[in-house]
């Protein structure tokens, strides 16, 4: 089989998006989640009642109620809302034992039955993102005290925190500010966040006046990224057309006609038009401002 390569003049388009919203308890991450679009709530954290919104919902009580979700299943919806990422580990971790017992100790997991936690956790999630829908992760804030700092981490065990942070295309903290409810993308010193979209912290408007907020959101990261790839194909559909006007320049004449637009363009611009007049052997001459043949001996 050939290698599918994407050459860099094409787009990549961004049609789906894993995000994840971390808050302390109490917060709202369940309402905010229901504001998504055509949400499906996996209720792992069995809260869902207390949603003033609740939308359509599984009340997960064991692994296998939601270990083999299938295309037919999510028919009806756009995203599927993982409520909460830490305890879906958790209802994942007695399966694993269950399964096999040499995986864990006490009702714990062995080592290597925290391996195969992040591994079977992670397997499932990029089966959630095969089926084509945006996956929004929900998860409780954890403190850690660092001298006088606190510093904020995801409320999940073993090493599946550090694959959420990776699978997250976009991250988010919900807290109070001013008495508001804010939804903060960008990282801080003390908080984790990726902010792909280059939002603005955003003021959490109550579901009944803004049903449709985290759907907007998350379409707006999307045209942001996409956005971005479409810049990123004409720039470089551009360069590539002044790559061939350069390596088409046979001469000092060739090379100083098209000096001035490379004086007003890029840095790559500037470097392609060099390195094709070193080919030619000419040299800068910085007082006359252009290229100039060598001298014949």
């Amino acid at each position: 089989m050939a290698l599918r390569i994407i050459r860099s003049t094409d787009p990549i388009t961004v049609t789906r998006l894993n995000v994840c919203i971390y808050a302390a308890p109490g917060l709202g991450k369940t309402s905010i989640s229901f504001t998504a679009d055509k949400p499906l709530l996996l209720d792992f954290d069995r809260g869902a009642h207390r949603s003033a919104n609740r939308k359509d919902t599984v009340q997960v009580e064991r692994w296998e109620d939601v270990a083999h979700i299938t295309a037919d299943d999510l028919a009806d919806f756009n995203t599927v809302v993982v409520d909460t990422a830490g305890r879906a580990l958790d209802t994942l971790t007695p399966d694993i034992i269950r399964r096999n017992p040499k995986m864990g100790r006490g009702g714990s997991l062995t080592l290597q039955g925290f391996g195969q936690l992040k591994s079977e956790f992670v397997a499932w999630l990029k089966h959630l993102n095969s089926l084509g829908k945006d996956v929004v992760l929900i998860a409780h804030m954890d403190e850690q005290r660092n001298g006088d700092e606190i510093i904020e981490r995801l409320d999940v065990q073993g090493g599946s925190k550090g694959e959420i942070y990776k699978a997250a295309d976009a991250m988010g903290r919900l807290s109070i500010r001013d008495g508001k409810r804010m939804l903060n993308f960008s990282p801080t010193d003390a908080s984790f966040g990726k902010n792909p979209g280059q939002l603005e912290p955003l003021e959490v408007p109550h579901p009944e006046r803004d049903p449709q907020f985290l759907a907007r959101v998350i379409q707006q990261i999307k045209d942001r990224l996409n956005a971005m790839t479409e810049e990123q194909r004409e720039a470089q559909a551009a360069l590539e057309k002044w790559r061939d006007r350069t390596t088409a320049a046979g001469d000092v004449a060739a090379i100083n006609a098209l000096l001035p637009e490379a004086k007003g363009g890029s840095q790559a611009m500037k470097v392609l038009l060099n390195d094709r007049a070193a080919a030619l052997g000419l040299t800068f001459d910085s007082k006359a401002g252009q290229y100039a043949a060598p001298k014949a001996a």
